[in-house]
């Protein structure tokens, strides 16, 4: 296995292992259905059927139904992450590349799965925390048709009632995702001195409540502060939810330059480093914001 080149591509297995971690560490992914996803984009048809089904009776006239058809586009977004290693890295056995480069990819497989709740819970960059241009209303945080229901620790089932109440009168519930938090909130509710939920106790994350899909991640309050809050996502996330992935990941080893733009760590060269990166072009899509809801609280 030779790697000792720029530019040089890692291993097959390695980049397949890669993939198959992305699904492992995502809420977004668990919860919702991944498509093929071109490098150029694709764009996603809904269609809303305006009337309901008409009874003819014999030699009746039919009526008219109607559809309402929208257009939403899914774009794919590049993610990178790397890091600079010693160059002793190039020297190691083949066996120990190896095992670096699944540390490597390991790590990689983890940010890109989180980067793909983040930006599509938030819309920001995972990152800096700042929000994306690129973006802009492709996240649950601002799609402004996304509903919204206020925190209460106090009455944690409320809240889950009354933010799937909100959601649109074509969607049902599929998918949960919650933060560490309000799931231990719920691990502490009990009536009459029994707990109701169990198997959220001590950091449970048991894949479903009452029978629906769910999944407890610390992407959801990504990013909170002392007056904005995220505690709950809850909504359609099989019908009205799709991501996908566009192109195979290069990971590439760069003996050479400053690939990371760190006006302190220098050159690589000059510092005895080479630079691992890998990286992803994610996209997704929201087909329509009345199917989710978020429990937050929010600035006064």
């Amino acid at each position: 296995m030779s790697i000792q080149t720029m530019g040089s591509m890692f291993p097959k297995e390695v980049v397949s292992e890669l993939f198959n971690k992305v699904a492992g560490h995502s809420s977004i992914a668990k919860l919702s259905g991944k498509m093929p996803l071109p490098m150029t984009g694709t764009t996603i048809f809904t269609f809303g059927m305006d009337a309901e089904a008409n009874i003819v009776a014999e030699s009746g006239a039919k009526s008219a139904g109607g559809i309402t058809v929208a257009p939403v586009s899914m774009a794919p977004i590049k993610l990178e992450y790397g890091a600079r290693v010693t160059d002793e890295f190039m020297y190691a056995s083949e066996e120990r590349q190896l095992e670096i480069l699944k540390a490597f990819v390991d790590g990689a497989a983890k940010k890109f799965a989180r980067a793909l709740d983040i930006m599509a819970f938030h819309g920001v960059n995972p990152r800096t925390g700042s929000s994306s241009a690129a973006i802009g209303t492709n996240s649950l945080d601002t799609n402004t048709s996304v509903g919204y229901v206020t925190y209460n620790s106090s009455t944690l089932e409320d809240n889950i009632e009354d933010a799937i109440a909100t959601l649109g009168a074509a969607y049902d519930n599929t998918g949960y995702a919650f933060s560490k938090g309000f799931a231990a909130g719920l691990g502490k509710v009990k009536v009459n001195g029994v707990s109701q939920y169990p198997e959220f106790k001590l950091g449970g994350n048991p894949g479903k409540l009452n029978g629906v899909a769910c999944d407890v991640n610390n992407t959801v309050n990504f990013g909170d502060t002392s007056t904005s809050k995220n505690f709950a996502y809850i909504g359609d996330f099989s019908k009205a939810f799709k991501y996908g992935i566009a192109k195979e990941i290069p990971l590439e080893i760069i003996p050479y330059g400053n690939p990371d733009n760190d006006s302190d760590a220098g050159d690589l060269k000059g510092h005895n480093q080479v630079y691992l990166r890998a990286e992803i072009y994610i996209g997704w899509a929201i087909l329509d914001g009345t199917a989710f809801a978020r429990i937050q609280t929010r600035p006064a």
